[in-house]
């Protein structure tokens, strides 16, 4: 029966994170620094490419090759606690977290500037869209329906959510960002440019799992459904 349940859990998460689809363009030789630019600018504003007839299933490989294939497993597991915790149990994270969102992209920063005294503002950039997205896409798509209450009363007066909220939230945007990146406006090579960088965030989450992700959650919810908010 345990087996059973932990099956479930793990076929939830995994169908979440491969319900993510970026598009790609075959690339037309862009050098490094116009790689940087564009996969940060695209990031950013965000603009919709469009796909060409008959390409869907190797754009899809493609896609499920970075972001999704090689999604950190402990950080699978992460999703399936955080799902069981809020969904199973009525459990909440306790707002607001520390360090929050807008704290571990700070650090990550630092710590790619320490790794690499030559980086360029391409990183900064990458992480400022990121903040963006987050921001925008929690009460879209981010929270479950048990959540929406706590958002309610913890975010007002135009605060951003990624002061407010941690790791535990930031990871569920990950799962997303392959739709996302739908709507980016770029170039195969560059996309691909962008999820390595992307991933290496996401190494950066795991890392340091132990400190960016609490262990338990202690908030209650209201008794609503544990369905996901979309």
């Amino acid at each position: 029966m345990r087996k059973q349940q932990e099956l479930e859990k793990n076929q939830v998460v995994d169908k979440t994170i491969k319900s993510g689809r970026s598009t790609q363009h075959k690339p037309k030789g862009s050098n490094d620094a116009k790689v940087d630019k564009d996969d940060t600018k695209s990031l950013v504003k965000g603009k919709k490419r469009k796909s060409q007839p008959g390409t869907e299933e190797k754009e899809r490989r493609s896609s499920e090759s970075l972001l999704v294939s090689q999604f950190p497993l402990t950080l699978k597991k992460q999703l399936v606690d955080d799902w069981e915790f809020v969904t199973q149990m009525g459990k909440l994270v306790k707002l607001p977290r520390s360090p929050t969102v807008d704290d571990i992209l700070k650090r990550y920063l630092e710590h790619r500037t320490k790794k690499d005294s030559k980086i360029n503002d391409s990183y900064a950039e990458i992480l400022k869209g990121l903040r963006c997205y987050f921001d925008k896409a929690l009460p879209a798509m981010l929270l479950y329906k048990k959540e929406r209450d706590q958002y309610a009363e913890e975010v007002k007066n135009d605060v951003s959510p990624s002061t407010v909220y941690g790791a535990e939230h930031l990871l569920r945007l990950f799962v997303k960002l392959p739709e996302l990146l739908a709507f980016v406006n770029m170039e195969e090579d560059a996309l691909n440019k962008l999820q390595q960088k992307l991933l290496d965030i996401l190494k950066f989450l795991q890392k340091n799992q132990s400190t960016f992700f609490v262990n338990a959650y202690d908030g209650q919810c209201k008794g609503a459904e544990g369905t996901k908010g979309k």
